[in-house]
């Protein structure tokens, strides 16, 4: 009865405005207690809600890691893909059926290690897409191994005499990358990432957050890790986010001054998606397989 009930729910349309309730997933998260991307399914959520279009309308797409599951979790499409490629085949999706709301989801060693020429080219390429990432500066799901983020000097499962390896700022190599709308949130500010990731789901081009989402597993040695944070994180005030060098400056600012916000925002760039001609008659989903004779007869023209 139970499964037959959940089939029926995920079946049945949205009526009226839609509210975070609806977007909420059969399967409820197997993270952590405490966990910061608790908060992160909750902004996204509330995003979904906000943007007013019903489940049927978005793609939630993920890589693997703790924080991938997170497809699993809400009540849209979704697609829980391989370590590294989610950028990848959310980029395939979207090309697919452009009218689709794609958002991906994923941890920093997902994005950042494994993931990170993907990421680089997703952002140049402006896909019309946003990007979520968890960052909590360990690989969590692999039990606590140095990631991409990870700082110098700390002691983690691979690194137990200290990491010697300089951290990645991906907020920074987002604005010089191509990305379009770039901001970074933290998972105890939640109005505030719900509010960017609304924004970002209306931009059109390459949207990235990078959010920082504390693991309470494997970052011990700060027991208070959220208040850890909370004293070094600043929201941007009186910035220019049409000042690409401005962003960056920002965007490089580390330690006690951390900042929080939208540092990036390029309304004047097409997304590859508006720049195709191939969708100028609409999504590829939906139009007839196969090509006209007068398409093939040109092929074969210049062929010759």
């Amino acid at each position: 009865m139970a499964r037959r009930e959940r089939r029926e729910r995920r079946e049945r349309p949205i009526q009226g405005a839609p509210t975070a309730r609806d977007f909420k997933g059969d399967v409820n998260p197997d993270w952590c207690p405490g966990c910061g991307d608790f908060s992160v399914l909750n902004a996204l959520q509330n995003a979904y809600a906000k943007l007013g279009r019903g489940n049927h309308d978005h793609l939630t797409v993920s890589g693997i890691g703790c924080s991938s599951n997170l497809p699993g979790y809400v009540r849209t499409y979704g697609m829980h893909t391989l370590h590294g490629r989610a950028l990848a085949v959310a980029t395939g999706a979207k090309f697919a059926n452009h009218e689709l709301n794609v958002v991906v989801t994923g941890g920093d060693g997902d994005g950042y290690g494994i993931g990170g020429n993907h990421f680089i080219h997703t952002m140049r390429k402006n896909i019309d897409l946003l990007y979520i990432v968890m960052n909590n500066e360990t690989y969590g799901l692999t039990v606590g191994q140095a990631s991409p983020t990870t700082i110098v000097g700390e002691q983690t499962k691979s690194t137990p005499f200290g990491n010697l390896e300089t951290p990645l700022n991906p907020v920074a190599m987002a604005i010089v990358s191509g990305a379009t709308y770039v901001a970074r949130a933290f998972s105890s500010e939640g109005k505030q990432l719900a509010e960017l990731m609304y924004n970002g789901m209306q931009h059109k081009g390459f949207a990235f957050i990078d959010v920082i989402s504390p693991c309470v597993t494997w970052k011990k040695e700060k027991m208070e890790i959220f208040d850890y944070w909370k004293e070094r994180v600043q929201f941007l005030e009186n910035h220019d986010t049409s000042d690409r060098a401005a962003a960056l400056a920002a965007a490089v600012k580390t330690g006690h001054e951390t900042q929080l916000g939208l540092f990036y925002h390029d309304t004047s760039r097409q997304s590859l998606n508006d720049m195709e001609p191939v969708l100028e008659n609409g999504p590829i989903a939906h139009q007839p397989l196969g090509i006209s004779q007068e398409q093939g007869d040109a092929i074969i023209q210049r062929m010759m």
